[in-house]
């Protein structure tokens, strides 16, 4: 009797124990899963889209191969950014803050363009009107009392949405994919500028850092999370790469079925080729997720690198309403997405991460002090400096662009 007693008291008091441990351990692993989906829906944004839908249209099924490249640099660029973050518990501060912080704010113009947009495909209501209700419903989740995990629902429901939409999109198109995974290995044609575009487009500026910084701020940080941390950096760009990927095959098959693209909206005139006016529609609804994940993204990343982990809730909080305010307000009195300065900001990026990137492989690298005695792995170093050769090259790429905008 008295040992059953015992034994239930026992029974109890470790329930009670793993209870505490459950909640913690879930709120980590969600954390982690919007990192994750912040890091890939941050860099899907209406340049994603009409990006992806131009080369698709340029090289058919030969961007496949660029696209596998593209996705192959990024892993092991991110592999290292996350890595070193993470255990450091460190935000990347030192990278050149104001001027990502400004590149965040240009790029947000667009996205907020880009949200207004696709209110106007979906409901017919003014782009700009559009764009002003989105920032709306942006400003709404920093303002809640549980930002941070609405932050996390809103991009990995958001994210889902895009994946399964396009999707559809793409069996209905019926592209030709035996031609696609041949031309991924053994491409028609090869474009290093479409490549290295790609590469800039999807790890280049705030974007490098977007779930990095998350998971800092989540607490998800330290040796003991190493495994956690490596599976996230390579599970959101490969998200990134499937919805890539999946748009690609979408285009890929209204262009292979001898639709020719000509209008100036090149991504939804596509969607309507494949799957009529329903295919419209769901081209706005893709264009709103990926332009508002976006506009999430890059205020909560941008805000980031201008407070620090001692900054309250509220005071981040703050600050990215009113950063999501001012790219509104900038994009209102403009009526449209600023085209020169969005080239200048994708060359500011080019710019910003061969240099980011510079410090991150050098703490890796001669710093072990900042990593808590952390041996890093040389094979990790390794691919991370030959990532970061390349990125040499977009910083070159963007100076051209630069000088071009400047002569």
């Amino acid at each position: 009797m008295v040992f059953n007693v015992v034994r239930a008291k026992i029974r109890a008091k470790t329930a009670g124990v793993k209870t505490k441990l459950r909640g913690p351990r879930r709120a980590q692993r969600s954390a982690l899963l919007g990192a994750m989906f912040l890091m890939a829906t941050s860099a899907v944004g209406p340049g994603f889209i009409v990006q992806t839908t131009s080369f698709t249209v340029q090289l058919g099924a030969a961007f496949a191969f660029a696209i596998l490249v593209s996705i192959l640099v990024d892993i092991a660029v991110q592999l290292n950014v996350w890595r070193v973050i993470g255990v450091s518990g460190k935000r990347a501060q030192e990278l050149a803050n104001t001027l990502i912080c400004l590149g965040g704010l240009v790029f947000n113009i667009g996205n907020i363009a880009g949200s207004g947009l696709g209110v106007n495909v979906l409901f017919g209501l003014d782009a700009k009107l559009g764009g002003i209700l989105s920032a709306a419903v942006a400003i709404a989740i920093f303002l809640s009392k549980r930002a941070g995990l609405a932050l996390d629902k809103i991009v990995v429901v958001l994210g889902a949405v895009m994946i399964l939409l396009i999707a559809y999109v793409a069996i209905v198109s019926n592209p030709p994919l035996g031609l696609a995974v041949e031309n991924a290995v053994l491409p028609d044609d090869i474009d290093v500028l479409i490549i290295t575009t790609l590469i800039g487009g999807t790890i280049g500026g705030y974007i490098t850092y977007a779930g990095a910084h998350r998971m800092i701020d989540a607490g998800v940080t330290g040796r003991a999370h190493i495994t956690e941390i490596t599976r996230s950096s390579v599970l959101g760009i490969i998200i990134t790469g499937v919805i890539r990927v999946l748009l690609f095959l979408a285009i890929l098959g209204v262009v292979a079925g001898g639709v020719a693209l000509t209008s100036d909206n090149q991504p939804a005139e596509a969607f309507q080729a494949a799957a009529g006016e329903i295919g419209f529609k769901l081209f706005g609804i893709v264009l709103w997720a990926a332009a508002i994940t976006s506009v999430i993204g890059a205020a909560y990343t941008s805000i980031s690198f201008v407070t620090t982990s001692q900054t309250s809730l509220r005071t981040r909080s703050i600050a990215t309403v009113v950063f999501i305010a001012v790219s509104t307000l900038v994009y209102t009195l403009l009526g449209q997405a600023p085209a020169t300065l969005l080239i200048m900001a994708g060359a500011v990026n080019g710019l910003i991460l061969p240099f980011g990137f510079a410090v991150i492989l050098w703490v890796a690298w001669r710093r072990r002090d900042l990593l808590g005695g952390y041996v890093y792995p040389k094979w990790l170093l390794g691919i991370g400096v030959l990532a970061w050769l390349l990125t040499l090259f977009l910083g070159y790429q963007s100076l051209g662009g630069l000088a071009t905008l400047w002569g």
